[in-house]
């Protein structure tokens, strides 16, 4: 083992930060369309100006976009995917659009139930469990 292996085990967790144009509107995507819990904040003025929002063993930080963040503030998320790794895919599919929140239809791709959508900002959420469903088989055609 080198010694640049020996400090990893000091690692805990990645959590994704995503910067965004509209701080209320993503947290309400995240915490009343998802399912998130905001479990820490930091408000200036008595607005929130970055959270941790976590749903299961995952987390992700937001923060507004301002004169000081180098972001482009048109797509801000172009590009950027998270997928997140659950027990149960079709059931976070249909506590989702019950919230109000468009995803498209789940399918299977790689042994996986894979349901999309994205935030506010563009950046897309997937959420995926294993199956033995066969490959590109899409939910209508499944239930």
């Amino acid at each position: 083992m080198t010694s640049h292996s020996k400090k990893l085990p000091n690692i805990k967790q990645a959590v994704p930060f995503f910067m965004v144009k509209d701080m209320e509107a993503s947290v309400n995507f995240y915490v009343k369309g998802l399912g998130f819990s905001m479990t820490e904040s930091w408000t200036n003025k008595g607005k929130i100006k970055w959270c941790w929002l976590i749903i299961g063993a995952a987390a992700l930080m937001l923060q507004e976009i301002n004169k000081e963040n180098k972001v482009p503030k048109e797509n801000p998320g172009e590009g950027v995917e998270i997928f997140f790794i659950c027990e149960d895919a079709l059931a976070i599919y249909n506590q989702i659009i019950s919230n109000g929140i468009i995803a498209s239809e789940p399918f299977v791709g790689n042994k996986m139930w894979v349901v999309q959508t994205k935030d506010p900002d563009g950046y897309r959420i997937s959420f995926e469990s294993f199956t033995d469903v066969a490959e590109g088989t899409k939910y209508s055609q499944w239930i």
